[in-house]
Parts: structure tokens; sequence; C-alpha cells
């Protein structure tokens, strides 16, 4: 058994029904050209030539004795692909809104943590492309607990081939049945590796302490020197909106795309990064939905924005990633001086998480973890404290390079990669987007109650995006 490490049992211990904890992404398909026949069994048949390649599809949860422990991973087994592999077809017309529809409604739904944690639906019914071209959809789930966005293109490498023809790929061994460990053998084994962790991580912590002192110490330099008003100036909680409440069962979801190359030219004008603009479109759509709304802060609204910590090279299906907080500068009105805000404010954050994100432990255990994590959370959303108390963030914002070359599945050409990520409470909103050949692909997930109108909102994120290069097009003339 393979004992997850606690940054990733945290997601298992965060779950509730209200508040799943799977990340997941909703893929188009142009179909090759007169194809006929049942899209749900061309692509069926496909992914069980390649499901093999993928490790963690093949593993189960397996708690230990009375959940002392984080739980791990033990093999699944035969799998079950009727429930690994499902199948959906739009009525008609088969229009986008209809696709993110259904979309939000699976998203709501947890997965089975009785078989390995993910999910296929190959979605059938989509309106025909602008030349007639034959369209399919796939909304793929998986939990955070295995994989974070860096393991994600594990997957995404596993499924996808350069060329309308499908490469070859090793032939799937007889799998042999694999003993699980029995309850006795996890209660020993629990308390070894429960035992284990704690000594492993009090080590840790004295070898940091040198280092950590250092940091501090740096720190402290670096804040001495700085200006007594941007010390003060510094957000320590956001401004509650419309997203700061506690989540129902219900999602909302949109997907828009916007032009990559676009994106690169402003930050090429404005000297700013590509993350900083996705950043600032986000901030601008925010800033016309609540002013639409009356609900627009005087403060700004405040972006937890994740950071990978992954080694180049390193393929490890787990979570290695952190984040920093950063204001929005939503009460900005002008596009461009927004952007030079957040562009301002994120590389003050950025300096500051790269000091201290190598002291943040990677690990943690103590006894009666998933009792505990489980039961806080669970308390949190049944006393609904987060639509009262002050939370440090609003909104997630999550920005992965995507592929920047064709990509084919099963002999169709993918269209496009539109992620769809996680809410929870207190923080009803989430941006994640992906590149895609010259696409940047916006995925806005929203608690139902949250975000009602997410297509709205969406709308105003292109409207935001064009109002942004337009000004900073016109301040470069």
């Amino acid at each position: 058994m393979d004992q997850l490490s606690g940054i990733d049992a945290s997601f298992l211990y965060f779950e509730t029904k209200r508040t799943p904890m799977h990340v997941a992404g909703l893929t188009l398909y142009d179909m090759p050209e007169g194809f006929k026949g049942s899209i749900y069994k061309h692509f069926r048949s496909f992914f069980e030539s390649r499901i093999h390649l993928i490790p963690i599809f093949h593993r189960k949860l397996a708690r230990t004795v009375f959940e002392l422990d984080h739980p791990g991973w033990v093999d699944a087994g035969e799998l079950d692909l009727d429930y690994h592999l499902q199948s959906v077809k739009l009525p008609k017309p088969g229009s986008q809104a209809q696709l993110e529809k259904l979309v939000a409604e699976m998203h709501a739904e947890p997965l089975d943590r009785k078989k390995p944690l993910w999910q296929f639906t190959i979605i059938d019914g989509l309106e025909k492309g602008p030349n007639g071209e034959k369209r399919a959809a796939m909304y793929s789930k998986v939990h955070h607990a295995a994989i974070d966005g860096g393991a994600g293109m594990v997957i995404t490498k596993a499924l996808y081939d350069l060329g309308p023809v499908p490469r070859e790929v090793e032939a799937a061994e007889e799998r042999k049945a694999t003993r699980v460990p029995t309850m006795a053998e996890r209660a020993i084994l629990g308390a070894h590796d429960l035992m284990t962790n704690a000594v492993t991580q009090q080590l840790k912590a004295l070898e940091a302490i040198p280092k950590a002192m250092e940091q501090a110490l740096d720190m402290a330099t670096k804040m001495a020197k700085a200006d007594p008003r941007q010390l003060a100036d510094q957000q320590l909680t956001a401004p509650k909106t419309p997203f700061s409440i506690t989540m129902g069962k219900g999602r909302s979801y949109a997907a828009r795309t916007v032009p990559l190359s676009k994106a690169k030219e402003i930050g090429k004008l404005t000297g700013t990064k590509l993350n900083d603009v996705v950043m600032a479109t986000c901030s601008g759509a925010m800033h016309h939905y609540l002013k639409e709304k009356k609900k627009l802060p005087s403060t700004p609204l405040v972006a937890f924005v994740p950071m990978s910590i992954r080694e180049a090279g390193n393929t490890d299906m787990n979570n290695q990633v952190s984040g920093m907080n950063v204001p929005l500068a939503t009460q900005e009105s002008d596009p461009v001086r927004r952007l030079m805000e957040i562009y301002k404010r994120s590389s003050e954050r950025k300096d500051v998480a790269s000091s201290v994100n190598p002291l943040m432990p990677t690990d943690y255990t103590f006894i009666g973890a998933p009792h505990v994590l489980s039961g806080l959370m669970r308390l949190y959303g049944d006393t609904q404290l987060a639509d009262v108390i002050p939370q440090a963030v609003n909104v997630c914002i999550s920005n992965t390079m995507g592929p920047p070359i064709p990509l084919y599945c099963a002999g169709a050409q993918v269209t496009a990669l539109y992620p769809v990520s996680i809410v929870t409470h207190g923080v009803g909103l989430n941006f994640t987007v992906q590149s895609y050949l010259d696409g940047l692909n916006f995925g806005m997930t929203g608690g139902r109650r949250a975000v009602p109108d997410i297509d709205v909102l969406s709308d105003m994120l292109v409207a935001a995006f064009d109002e942004l290069y337009d000004a900073a097009k016109a301040q470069a003339t």
C-alpha cells in the first residue's frame, strides 16, 4: 500500500457532498471526415487500449484501521469500465449552452471512493461545426488527491497523439490479481507508517531550522528597508462579494476562448507577463459583473494563484503545488492601469512566496487526521461560517501552459481543451485557463448560488479581454 502524502490526502478530507474535490476537463473534438457509427463505442474501444498507460487509473483507496492515518493506494483489480467510461447524448440542438449546463450537473457529482477515482463521459449530439463536421466532446474527471495540473499532462500524453493515425503503444500486460492487505496487516502497517512519518517529519523540521532562520532574517531585512506606506498597503483579507458564501450542491460552468497571440501581444506592449494578462482579464470581467449588480467592493478582490513546485521532468502522479494571494485591482476602471497594478502586486507576492514556499511542509501526519479534518470541514459547511467570517481570497485563478501543436484522440482532432475546476465554501468562483494552439481556453466554475448567471460573467470576460487589448494598443501608439 502506497500511503498518500498529507497534501494529497487533504483533498479527501476537505471533500463533502457540497464540495467535491475532483478536477476535470471538457475536450471538444472534430470527428474524422466521413465518420459513421457510435461515437461512444469508437472512443471506448480506443481508451480501453490506452488506460493501462496510466497507473493511477488502476488503483483505489484503502483506509488504515480506524482511519488513524492517511489512506493509501492499492491495486483495484478488474476495472468496472461501465462506470469509468460513460455516455450522454445532448438533446437537439446540442448548443454550447446545453453542453455547459450538462458539464455543471456532472461536475457536482462526487466520484465513488470504492472505485479508482476517475471517470470519462463521452458526449454526443453536439451541433455540427461551421463546415458541417461532426463534433463530439468528453468530460473527464479525476480526483485531486491523485493529480495536479502537472501530473494531468501525463494523462494527456498517454491518451493523445500528434496525428490522426493513433500511434502504436505497448499492449497491456495481463494483470495479475494483487492481494490487498488485510485489516490486521493494515493495522500493523498503519502504526509503523504513522510512527515513521512522525519521526521523518520531525527530522525534516529540525533540518529546516537553519534555512528558516536565514529566510526569516532576509525577509525582516527587506521589510526594514521597505517603504512604510507599502507595508501598510498589504491586504490581509478579501472583501465580501456574492462569491463569498457557503456552497450548495449545484454548480455553474462556462467555457470561453480568447486568442493566445493577442494575450502575448498585450504582455509585450505593457512589459507584463502572460499570467498577469490572464489575471487582469478575469479582474476586468469581475469588475464589470459586480459593478452591474451594484456589488463592486471599494477594495480589490483577492485571488489565490497556484504555483507549481514540480521539478522539470517529474511525472509523479501526485500534487506538487503551492500558491500566493494576489490583489486584483478590481476597483480600478482603466484596464491598463488595472493590469499594471496586478503586475506590481503579483511580482511582490511572488518574491515572498518564492522565499516562503521552500520552507512550507509538503507532508504532515497526526493521529486521527482523517476524522479530525473531515469533521472540521463538515462543521464549517453545516454552520455556514463562510457566509459571515472574512475570507483570505475571493476567487482562484490558475493558468497552465498546454500543447502548442494539434492533438488527436482516436483519430478525432482536438479543437479545444477547457478546464473544469474546484470551488469551495467562501470561494465560490474559479477561473482555470489552459492554452492550446492559439487559444487561451478559460473554464469558469462557480457555485450555482454564488454565480447563477455564469454565462453573463463569461461573456463579460471576453469583452474585458478585448477592452484590455484595445487599451494596450492605444496606449502604445
